[in-house]
């Protein structure tokens, strides 16, 4: 039996090679880019006919021109010039608050808020936070943590700018702060959720932020607490005053738990920085939602700091549905 299918293997091929290019190309077009592109090494009436626009076109998202209307685009030769260009170099939208781009394998939309689009609680005041530019990231302006004892970062994402029939995550993408160590962070955990903006009870869990110990156990560092002040975000409550970074204690025999690489814990990116998961969500497309990303820890009282963010990250996540063509 393996004889006889290896011998009408040829034929078969032969077969295809005798249909039309455009109608190989249509064909094509309903697969997905990755199975596009492997299709292209069959024959070469596949390989030009996986070369065509009219197959990456389909492959890119429907309102691609308005997408690149926002911002400063290159002149590319083709379709699929264009598609791998926007998988490999994030486009600013947004006048350079977000940035845009595709996932390689299946074309889906993927976003990053800059810190500038975030709501981060005394984002403004330079005695907790400070605005600074750094040549490796997308955006002109990312944010640090001086100290604080209340951290709070906010995001928001309309639905319809994601590709539909969709799972995707969302990335805290952050990094410790280049004036000195982060503190605060390796023993205790942040809050994080991910869901529709204005639900009581969105889906809560704890993640760790510190980047510098991302595997095994860390010693816990008792940093003192300086105020147990419970400091309540409305307009007419004064900000707390400024406080230094606490010193360097000896540390105790106190370990956070285990932290081998699960999703509660910080993975280092391919472009050095870090990113922590908040959670995921499954857009349908047939609803118009906002989707709220937070990030907080605002219990403890303990001050933190040592931190530069860089923002949130919203891409697919591989799963059965992301075989489906949708974006």
């Amino acid at each position: 039996m393996i004889m006889v299918a290896k011998a009408v293997e040829p034929k078969r091929v032969m077969e295809f090679d005798n249909l039309p290019e455009g109608c190989i190309a249509n064909v094509l077009s309903f697969t997905t880019p990755r199975d596009a592109s492997a299709l292209s090494v069959v024959s070469s009436s596949f390989r030009s006919a996986a070369q065509s626009d009219l197959v990456w076109e389909r492959f890119l998202p429907s309102d691609y021109l308005s997408i690149l209307s926002q911002s400063q685009f290159p002149n590319l030769s083709s379709k699929k010039d264009l598609f791998f260009h926007l998988c490999h170099k994030p486009l600013l939208v947004d006048s350079g608050k977000k940035s845009f781009a595709l996932d390689k394998k299946y074309g889906k939309k993927c976003y990053m808020l800059s810190a500038r689009s975030l709501s981060i609680v005394w984002g403004d005041s330079p005695r907790y936070w400070r605005w600074i530019s750094l040549p490796d990231t997308r955006f002109s302006e990312v944010a640090e943590l001086v100290s604080v004892c209340w951290l709070e970062i906010r995001g928001w994402i309309n639905t319809a700018m994601l590709s539909e029939d969709t799972m995707y995550g969302a990335y805290l993408v952050y990094k410790p702060s280049l004036m000195g160590r982060s503190y605060g962070f390796d023993y205790q955990p942040v809050e994080v959720t991910v869901g529709i903006a204005g639900e009581s009870d969105p889906p809560k869990r704890t993640v760790y932020l510190d980047a510098e110990k991302p595997q095994g156990q860390s010693m816990r560092q008792i940093i003192p607490r300086r105020s147990r002040r419970r400091y309540r975000l409305m307009a007419d409550v004064e900000e707390p005053a400024p406080l230094p970074p606490p010193p360097s204690p000896e540390p105790s025999v106190e370990s956070v738990p285990n932290c081998k690489g699960g999703s509660e814990c910080p993975k280092k990116r391919d472009d050095g920085w870090w990113e922590i998961e908040l959670g995921e969500f499954f857009n349908k497309g047939c609803e118009d939602r906002e989707m709220e990303m937070a990030v907080y820890e605002v219990k403890s009282g303990d001050w933190k700091g040592g931190l530069v963010v860089q923002g949130i990250e919203i891409r697919s996540k591989f799963n059965p549905i992301n075989s489906i063509k949708s974006n």
